[in-house]
């Protein structure tokens, strides 16, 4: 198996109402990339969001009485507290500098995954701008994975990711968002591990392995590279969601 990993160059800084599979064809045509079937391409969330006008201003946003509590507990913002809570279904930990929650998605995160980082707030009238996740990022791989295919006549995966915090480490890693056109979890049970014995309990998190693949190559910082293209991917694409992803409430030790 060779996985070959190809971020693309020339994306350019994105902007509401862009179309990003236009977009992105343009950046594999001039990088000399031809798409093939089953090939991949995995989209960092900002770009998504971005596209779909998912900024707000806490200029505009009036705390409550709950929100300017957990803001003296973390010490953020509380508007930007209020924005978390409304983006999450619950909050589970709040420590100074710290609010983790189960996002409306479902997911674990910090903040709900709201970013000050890598948004220019003077584009959009000098205001205190933050970007939220796309509201339904499955939706969002979907359309972009439609554009793709509908142009170029191949059949590929999507896949969005952001950098998520992770119990008991240290670091971000690339996770799974959003996804189209490919499985987020392989069932290995009942396959033959090296020495004839079946697999009872292996599933593998295979859109979370190649969003962390995938996010090493982005990089975390400046420089520039928001859509990875991939080949060579070990499994058989069909059609996926995010939820496969999802540990069920009660199953969640973590929580």
């Amino acid at each position: 198996m060779v996985l070959v990993l190809t971020p693309l160059q020339g994306i350019p800084l994105i902007r509401p109402g862009d179309d990003l599979a236009e977009v992105i064809l343009t950046a594999i045509r001039s990088q000399g990339l031809e798409l093939v079937n089953n090939d991949i391409l995995v989209l960092a969330q900002k770009i998504v969001s971005k596209s779909e006008n998912r900024f707000t201003s806490l200029s505009e946003i009036t705390p409550s009485k709950e929100a300017n509590s957990l803001a003296l507990e973390c010490n953020k913002d509380p508007r930007l507290v209020e924005l978390i809570l409304h983006e999450s279904r619950r909050v589970l930990r709040v420590r100074p500098g710290t609010i983790i929650v189960e996002h409306r998605l479902g997911f674990i995160c910090a903040s709900a995954g709201i970013d000050h980082s890598n948004v220019l707030a003077e584009e959009y009238g000098g205001k205190e701008v933050v970007l939220l996740l796309p509201e339904d990022p499955d939706a969002s791989a979907q359309k972009v994975r439609r554009g793709v295919e509908m142009a170029s006549g191949v059949r590929i995966g999507v896949l969005i990711i952001d950098s998520h915090g992770r119990a008991w480490r240290l670091g971000t890693s690339g996770v799974t968002i959003g996804l189209s056109g490919l499985p987020g979890l392989v069932d290995l049970r009942g396959q033959p591990d090296l020495f004839g014995f079946q697999l009872q309990i292996t599933q593998v998190g295979a859109a979370d392995e190649l969003a962390a693949a995938s996010s090493l190559v982005m990089g975390q910082a400046a420089e520039g590279t928001p859509v990875v293209h991939v080949r060579g991917f070990p499994y058989m694409l069909r059609e996926g969601k995010m939820g496969e992803l999802l540990r069920p409430e009660d199953e969640d030790m973590f929580r």
